[in-house]
């Protein structure tokens, strides 16, 4: 620049310094001027007009500018370029294309335009491939194939990769997300002839059908007629010859057979059935096609199931492979397909006689099937061909035929005579599981370095004994040694969020909050509203259990490193969360000796976790009240105290139909806290709604999935309030469609404390889950109390009852809970169960659909233990015409019932239950 004495002057840069003093075209002065220019359309987020930009800067220029643009970056993502809040975005969009062209190194480049904080899913990879320029052909193809391989990059920039490969001449190794990308590039109405133009169509296309994760491309409902659907494209390749049929036809039975979700088997199974393959292309993959048939979902085992009938029928289907099917598809689940698997096996045998000796055991599979009606059909099948086999396949059908339900045993009798061996055992005897053991939790870490590898364990989220083992050592070491604590917490944790004062401003992030009041970054004013922060009246269950947490976690920010928590009275010593009553009476003499006053909410959740039923509870009263302190008076009074908290459950009359409200039982129930003046005053506000100061109505809430673990330890002496709080939470399982919020279960089955109606309800909601694996939860719950002699079997009964009459839970999930129940040993408890249940059921006006499942487990559940009695409204329901599962297993349950003594299966003794 020429300030008129004809000498040039400096240029003061963005950061202050002066560079250049020359004048005229290629000088430094209008480098300087170039680069400035950059950096300032970079700082506006115009990223459109980085590479015009870039065009006259040399080698140096770009090196010098790329120093200050990662300065820019740094400050972008420590949020200095937050306002206004699209601004950060478009200066990342800006950055990425610049950083393309401003470095030259291969390493350097893929880094740069791989990184999270610059890759966006709406960044311009043109841009950032004119930001690149003309580059060696190789030196492409190599940024290519790094970028490539990341699959994340590859997926959001396919433009820029297909331009390296366009300027390269270079073919990619197809990669998931470069084959993600470039389905969602060329899926418009110009599919087909964008297939056709792109000479890597072949390889892509291979790779994208044997992908574990179908495209989602792929499997959007699309009409077959419109030019975007995959599969009528694929057909269309395949008939022109750009694609091999026999190869797709392959990849596609291969990605059956992996099996999987059937999201991800929906399109292969449309291409296979699109191109209609020949007897011969079926013949040639039978082996794959009874793999699919025995392991693959429903829909596409039915499939699979058809091919295999159809070559069968043509005689195609070698003996030997329908025999090895029919024992893959007998031991399937659906019926459907079993019954199905039995007609073929049947119109074989018709065909070929002797084949029966080949096929025959392979029938007997169905002997062990649930359904008693599948086992019939299977024995009578048997029967027909029985003449055709040999003395030595005769007896081995016998021994199969062990495997058959009491109710089958006659005909078998009659079907097989001296072959089948007579049974004689011991009389019935009951298996439950052994009573679950008390776990000592393991001492906390006594060195920094061991605190810190535990600290690290993303396990503390879902494990609250790990979660608390590591908060009781942290408390412990800050108090011994807090400046040691504080160095290797910020060379363990140095994450710029915890800076920000708006970070804590809802949530404590579980031992985030602590770490941070350790360095000093909380607010005062914050971390005393978390500590005092009690619940409104209309607080849900939920919040209020979190709230309990939460309350400990701020007052041990607070406290941490002083001399005021030299450690947590709560710290549990058994896995269930509770407390040992004389080891918690020590550590209250531990801080009577050195004088400190027990934390407000530390010492609540100890008191709500000592255990009052434990046989030391009486000594450990009487040692504590000796302590003369205010927090042994109170121990010593909550250990004698037979019932300090407790709440009971009721439910508000269902609407007439859906228009009315209430209808949905999540919105139906009503827990009340009893009213406990003790509570209330002694205990910290996050704890009072203990003391019944919550508003007994009901409430629907998302609140505190992700703290779900953590509300077991919360009340691990007094089960009954923890089920009622769990309550609405499990009623989400029954009725909507969330999965996974049984995992309380366990831990309430082992907790300590009367067991009443909210105990009994909580596991019968999760008996009647959606999800099969709550289901599961909940009949480990079932036997855990039963094994520990604490299930009335009765009142769970009346409890399914009732929610099984209003449609709540449904028979077939029950069904298949009980029978799971029943398999593990426990025919005995189940059948106590339903027998308490079905009265009211089998009496409705109208017929509960589904009830024959239940009735089947019910009548298996008596031939095994040997049960006997009658069940109100039983005779009524046998004694009906027709032959539908409900009439079926009533008369089968009843038969059962009334059998007399000798004629029970000698496998049994009865019981009365």
């Amino acid at each position: 620049m020429d300030n008129g004495t004809g000498r040039g002057v400096g240029i003061v840069t963005g950061d202050g310094a002066e560079v250049g003093t020359e004048t005229g075209p290629g000088s430094a002065t209008e480098a300087a001027i170039g680069v400035e220019k950059l950096l300032a359309a970079v700082r506006a987020g115009l990223a459109a007009e980085v590479p015009a930009l870039l065009g006259p800067l040399d080698d140096a220029d770009r090196k010098a500018a790329l120093a200050r643009l990662r300065v820019l970056r740094a400050e972008v993502r420590a949020g200095q370029w937050g306002t206004p809040p699209y601004l950060a975005n478009r200066i990342r969009s800006a950055l990425y294309v610049a950083g393309a062209g401003c470095l030259t190194g291969v390493a350097a480049a893929a880094s740069w335009l791989g990184a999270r904080d610059l890759m966006m899913w709406r960044t311009d990879g043109l841009l950032a491939l004119a930001a690149l320029g003309e580059r060696d052909p190789a030196w492409a193809a190599d940024l290519a194939g790094r970028l490539a391989r990341r699959q994340a990059v590859a997926e959001n920039g396919y433009p820029l990769l297909h331009g390296l490969v366009v300027r390269s001449g270079y073919t990619v190794p197809p990669t998931d997300g470069y084959v993600l990308g470039w389905i969602r590039h060329i899926t418009d109405d110009l599919l087909v002839e964008r297939l056709r133009e792109d000479p890597q169509t072949p390889v892509l296309v291979a790779h994208a059908l044997a992908m574990a994760e179908t495209p989602e491309r792929f499997t959007r409902t699309v009409r077959p007629g419109s030019p975007k659907h995959w599969p009528t494209a694929l057909l269309t390749l395949v008939a022109e010859g750009v694609l091999d049929r026999g190869e797709v036809l392959d990849l596609c039975v291969s990605r059956l057979l992996r099996g999987g979700p059937v999201r991800n088997l929906r399109f292969p199974l449309e291409m296979v059935r699109l191109l209609e393959p020949s007897p011969a292309e079926l013949r040639e993959r039978i082996p794959d096609w009874i793999g699919i048939a025995v392991d693959a979902p429903s829909l596409v085992a039915g499939y699979a199931q058809d091919v295999l009938g159809e070559l069968a029928a043509v005689g195609a289907l070698p003996v030997g492979a329908l025999a090895e099917m029919t024992a893959g598809v007998l031991f399937r689940t659906e019926k459907k397909l079993v019954r199905a698997q039995l007609t073929l096996a049947g119109k074989a045998l018709a065909r070929e006689p002797g084949a029966a000796g080949e096929l025959l055991p392979a029938v007997t599979e169905a002997f062990g099937n649930e359904d008693t009606s599948v086992q019939e059909r299977a024995l009578k099948l048997v029967g027909r061909h029985l003449p055709s086999v040999g003395p030595q396949a005769r007896r081995e059908l016998a021994e199969a035929a062990g495997l058959l339900s009491p109710t089958h045993r006659p005909a078998a009798v009659a079907l097989f005579g001296t072959d089948l061996e007579e049974e004689v055992g011991a009389p019935y005897e009951e298996i439950l599981p052994p009573v679950p053991e008390r776990l000592l939790v393991a001492p906390p870490a006594t060195t920094v370095e061991a605190l810190m590898e535990e600290l690290v364990t993303k396990g503390l989220v879902e494990d609250p004994v790990a979660f608390e083992r590591a908060l009781d050592g942290l408390v412990r070491l800050a108090h011994r040694d807090r400046a040691t604590v504080v160095e290797a917490v910020r060379q363990t944790f140095p994450r710029p969020e915890w800076h920000e004062t708006y970070y804590f401003a809802h949530h404590t992030y579980g031992v985030e909050v602590v770490l941070a009041g350790l360095l000093g970054l909380l607010d005062r004013t914050r971390v005393g509203l978390g500590r005092a922060n009690g619940r409104g009246p209309a607080c849900c269950l939920h919040r209020a259990l979190s709230g309990v947490l939460d309350a400990r976690l701020w007052e041990a920010a607070d406290l941490i490193g002083t001399a005021a928590l030299p450690s947590l009275l709560a710290a549990p010593t058994w896995h269930s969360g509770a407390i040992d009553p004389l080891v918690l009476v020590e550590r209250l003499r531990g801080y009577r000796d050195a004088d400190v006053e027990p934390a407000p909410a530390d010492f609540a959740q100890a008191l709500l976790r000592v255990l009052r039923t434990d046989p030391s509870a009486g000594r450990a009263a009487e040692e504590a009240a000796a302590l003369g302190t205010t927090g042994g008076r109170r121990l010593a009074a909550r250990l004698r105290e037979e019932a300090p908290v407790a709440a009971s459950v009721r439910f508000l009359p269902r609407g007439e139909d859906r228009s009315s409200m209430p209808w949905w039982l999540i919105d139906r129930i009503v827990v009340d806290i009893a009213d406990r003046p003790a509570v209330r005053e002694e205990f910290p506000p996050p704890f009072r709604w203990l003391g019944g100061t919550l508003e007994a109505n009901p409430r629907r809430c998302h609140h505190g999935e992700n703290s779900r673990a953590h509300w077991s330890p919360v009340l691990p002496a007094d089960r009954e309030v923890l089920a009622a709080c769990l309550l609405p939470t499990l009623a989400g399982c029954v009725e909507g469609d969330t999965r996974g919020l049984t995992e309380p279960l366990t831990a309430l089955a082992e907790a300590e404390g009367p067991v009443g109606r909210a105990v009994h309800l909580a596991v019968a909601f999760g008996l009647g889950c959606v999800d099969a694996d709550d289901r599961l939860r909940a009949v480990d719950a079932v036997l855990v109390l039963a094994s520990r002699g604490e299930l009335d079997a009765r009142r769970l009964g009346e409890e399914l009852g009732w929610l099984v009459a209003e449609g709540s839970v449904k028979p077939n999930r029950l069904a298949d809970a009980a029978r799971t129940a029943a398999v593990t040993g426990a025919y005995g408890t189940v059948w106590a169960v339903l027998a308490a249940m079905l009265p009211g059921l089998l009496s409705a006006r109208v017929p509960v659909r589904g009830l024959g499942e239940v009735l089947a487990v019910a009548a298996d559940s008596v031939e095994r233990c040997g049960a006997r009695g009658e069940v109100a409204g039983l005779d009524t329901v046998a004694s009906g015409r027709g032959s539908s599962q409900l009439v079926v297993q009533a008369r089968r349950l009843r038969n059962a019932l009334r059998q007399r003594a000798d004629q029970i299966p000698t496998e049994t003794a009865s019981i009365s239950l």
